[in-house]
C-alpha cells in the first residue's frame, strides 16, 4: 500500500527518440531534428501568477488559417466532450473545426499533426497518445506561430492540467468515507491506475494515501490496464476476479472502472453495496450513479467546458490577444444532489464560459502568453500543486 516511484531510465528516452526518428522516416517526413529550430520554451518548472485578462494586446500571427484542429487520442467519452467543446467554440468564433482520431496509434497521431502543420492551421489542441514522440511536432507548430493547447503533457502555448493529487484525493476520500460508514471499515480494494503516465500518477498516490490508515482495507490489486478504455478495464478486472472473486471497492478513471463494472456483472459479482468510483464525470458513469447501483461517485473534470475555453483561447491568440499559459480543470465530486446542474453545464459550455462564477467553479487560469511572447511556451510538466 506504500507509494511506488518509477524512474524513466536514460535508455528508455533514447529508445523513444529512436522510435520517433524511425516513425518520421517511415512516413517520409525526414528527421524532426532537421526541421527549422525554434526556442525550447520554459523547460525549468515555474510558478505562474494568476492570468491577467487585461494585459496589453500583441501581434496577430500572420499567414495562418482560421482553423482549429484537434489531435484526439481515442473515442472515450471524456475526449468526445473535449471535441464537442472545441467544435462549439470554433463555430461561435467563425473557425473551421477539424478533428483527427489517432485510435491510440502514436505514429498515426504524428502524421496527423504534421498534416496540420503543412496546412498552416491556426490552432491545434492535442491529447497525445505518446507525449515524447509527439513533442517535436507540437514544437514545430508553436514555432510556426500557431496556438497549441495540450491536455496534460507539454509542450504547449497553453497547457491544461488537473491538480492531480487533489483529483485523486477527492475520490479517495469519498471511498474512505463509504468504507468507514457503510462497509464497517473493511474492504477489498482494486486500484486501476495509470502509474506509467507520470502526469497522472499523483492521482493514485492520493487514493493510496486516503486508504492507508484504514486497518481493514486490503488492496488486492494495484495495476495499470493495458489500454485506458472500457475494454482495458474489462480485461483487467476479469483477470483480477479469477484470483479475488469478491471485491468491494474499485477506483480509477471512469472509462476503465466502467469496464470493470461490466466484468463484475458478467461474473455475477456486482453488488449494490459496492463502491465503484471514477474520475472524468463521463456520461455513462453519471447514468450509473443515477441508477443507485454499485457505481457511487465520479469526480467531474468537465471536458466540454475546458474544450470550449481552449477553443476561445485559440481564437483570441489568432486575434493578437493574450491567453493563459496554463489552466487548471478543477475536480468536483458528483452526487445525486448536483448531477442535474452538472449535466446542464455539459450541454451548455458557452453559457458556463460566459458566466464568471460558473466558469471559476471549473477552471483556474495562470500566466500570460501571446504570439509576441511565444518563446515562453510551457515545456515542462506543469502543475499548480506544490511537490
Amino acid at each position: 500500500m506504500g507509494r511506488r516511484q518509477r524512474n524513466q531510465p536514460a535508455c528508455l528516452w533514447g529508445g523513444l527518440i529512436a522510435v520517433t526518428l524511425s516513425i518520421y522516416a517511415a512516413m517520409g517526413l525526414g528527421s524532426p531534428l532537421l526541421a527549422q529550430e525554434g526556442p525550447p520554451g520554459i523547460t525549468v518548472p515555474r510558478v505562474f501568477p494568476p492570468f491577467d485578462p487585461g494585459a496589453s494586446l500583441c501581434t496577430a500571427p500572420p499567414g495562418l488559417q482560421r482553423v482549429l484542429a484537434f489531435a484526439q487520442d481515442n473515442e472515450r467519452q471524456f475526449m468526445q466532450g473535449v471535441a464537442r467543446g472545441l467544435a462549439m467554440a470554433a463555430k461561435d468564433r467563425g473557425f473551421e473545426f477539424r478533428a483527427s482520431l489517432a485510435g491510440n496509434d502514436p505514429a498515426k497521431m504524428i502524421e496527423q499533426v504534421q498534416a496540420f502543420l503543412a496546412s498552416k492551421v491556426g490552432g491545434v489542441v492535442a491529447a497525445p497518445v505518446d507525449p515524447p514522440s509527439l513533442s517535436r511536432s507540437l514544437q514545430q507548430i508553436i514555432w510556426s506561430g500557431a496556438y497549441v493547447g495540450a491536455v496534460v503533457p507539454p509542450p504547449a502555448t497553453s497547457l491544461l492540467n488537473a491538480p492531480q493529487y487533489l483529483t485523486g484525493k477527492v475520490l479517495g476520500d469519498a471511498a474512505a468515507a463509504y468504507i468507514k460508514t457503510r462497509l464497517g471499515g473493511k474492504a477489498r480494494v482494486v486500484l486501476l491506475t495509470h502509474d506509467s503516465l507520470q502526469f497522472l500518477a499523483p492521482r493514485f498516490v492520493a487514493m493510496r494515501d486516503a486508504l492507508i490508515d484504514i486497518p481493514g482495507v486490503v488492496i488486492v490489486a494495484d495495476i495499470s490496464p493495458t489500454t485506458v478504455n472500457k475494454e482495458g478495464g474489462f480485461a483487467t478486472m476479469s483477470t483480477i476476479l479469477l484470483a479475488h472473486p469478491n471485491v468491494d471497492v474499485v477506483l480509477g478513471a471512469d472509462t476503465v472502472v466502467l469496464g470493470a463494472l461490466m466484468a463484475l456483472r458478467e461474473a455475477g459479482k456486482a453488488r449494490p453495496d459496492q463502491f465503484l468510483g471514477g474520475i472524468d464525470g463521463e456520461l455513462e458513469a453519471v447514468a450509473e450513479i443515477k441508477k443507485g447501483g454499485p457505481y457511487k461517485a465520479s469526480v467531474s473534470l468537465n471536458s466540454p467546458v475546458f474544450g470550449y475555453a481552449m477553443g476561445q483561447h485559440a481564437a483570441d491568440w489568432l486575434e493578437g490577444k493574450t491567453i493563459p499559459q496554463a489552466m487548471d480543470i478543477l475536480p468536483r465530486a458528483l452526487s445525486l444532489a448536483n448531477i442535474a446542474q452538472y449535466e446542464a453545464d455539459l450541454l451548455n459550455p458557452a453559457g458556463v464560459y460566459a458566466d464568471r462564477a460558473r466558469r471559476d467553479a471549473y477552471l483556474k487560469m495562470y500566466g500570460n502568453i501571446c504570439y509576441d511572447t511565444r518563446d515562453q511556451y510551457v515545456n515542462f510538466p506543469w502543475s499548480s500543486e506544490r511537490k
